[in-house]
């Protein structure tokens, strides 16, 4: 068997459906010596003719006949197991789809993706979860995490595919009841303000940091926290500002007492994009769940 050659089987199997070399090469798209040629060594290598020339064609022995049904076996099993097409269907799939995500990413993508699902996918789940980011490199490897969607510029090996989603910028939070009026503050309103500072885990914040490092601006710092989300309650009960990405704004003037204003600088923005691995880029539910997220949140 170390040396038989698994390419002979579908030529055999062409001769016995077709009785002739000659329909076996059209059949195959080979040569007819080409076939001839696989044919000797098949039998060479079986120590039989297999097939014999008769009146009414190639007609196959008994040892050829014990190879055409295990034959066929396999190569349907080729055509279905290996070479066909891997299908979809969001519509019955029970499978869990796990997304690397920061909290403000659950806040942008998760209301509008679950409604999404629900619609769509409805047996469907998702996993969201945090990751550090060499963590998150080796669970997109692995395929224990699916897509990392939001800002993470540490995933550029060549190994990772991006989508480039939407470009987001920070905003300014303010209590709804603060004296201050104006659609955009001042810099020395700014400066002036006490702060409530966002030292979380997630990228995206740490660009605003940066940006008044490099700027050399130092606010007022009153509160620092890592959690985003008792950030609209510390705001609306005091006379604090906080700034955040902008969908976060949004997000936290609908169910709480804040208002939103410009930042008094131009502030960069940056791109959120959704990251997987090469691996899976193939992969029928992968490709389902990116190209959702794409046309719900691309711009």
């Amino acid at each position: 068997m170390a040396s038989f050659d698994l390419n002979l089987l579908p030529i055999a199997l062409a001769i016995f459906e077709e009785r002739s070399v000659s329909g076996a090469a059209r059949k195959l798209d080979m040569s007819q010596p080409a076939v001839s040629v696989a044919l000797n060594k098949l039998r060479l290598a079986l120590g039989d003719p297999l097939f014999v020339r008769t009146a009414h064609g190639m007609e196959p022995t008994p040892r050829a006949l014990t190879l055409i049904s295990p034959t066929r076996d396999i190569m349907q099993r080729l055509h279905t197991d290996v070479l066909a097409s891997e299908t979809f269907n969001p519509a019955s799939t029970t499978r869990r789809f796990t997304i690397a995500l920061s909290d403000i990413g659950e806040m942008t993508f998760l209301p509008k993706l679950l409604d999404r699902l629900r619609r769509d996918a409805p047996q469907a789940s998702i996993l969201s979860l945090s990751m550090a980011p060499l963590e998150l490199s080796a669970a997109l490897e692995n395929g224990e995490v699916d897509l990392a969607v939001g800002y993470f510029p540490d995933l550029k090996n060549r190994n990772f595919f991006q989508q480039r989603l939407f470009s987001h910028d920070f905003i300014c939070l303010l209590s709804a009841d603060h004296p201050h009026r104006s659609r955009k503050i001042s810099i020395e309103q700014f400066l002036q303000m006490g702060h409530a500072v966002i030292k979380a885990e997630g990228r995206s914040q740490e660009l605003f940091e940066q940006f008044l490092i490099r700027r050399k601006i130092q606010r007022r710092i009153v509160l620092s926290t890592p959690h985003f989300m008792s950030i609209p309650f510390l705001i609306a009960s005091s006379d604090l500002i906080a700034t955040v990405p902008r969908a976060v704004g949004e997000s936290f003037a609908q169910f709480s007492n804040i208002k939103l204003v410009e930042p008094p600088f131009e502030i960069p923005p940056f791109d959120l994009r959704q990251h997987w691995h090469r691996k899976y880029h193939k992969d029928g539910g992968n490709a389902w769940l990116r190209a959702v997220i794409a046309e719900m949140f691309s711009a």
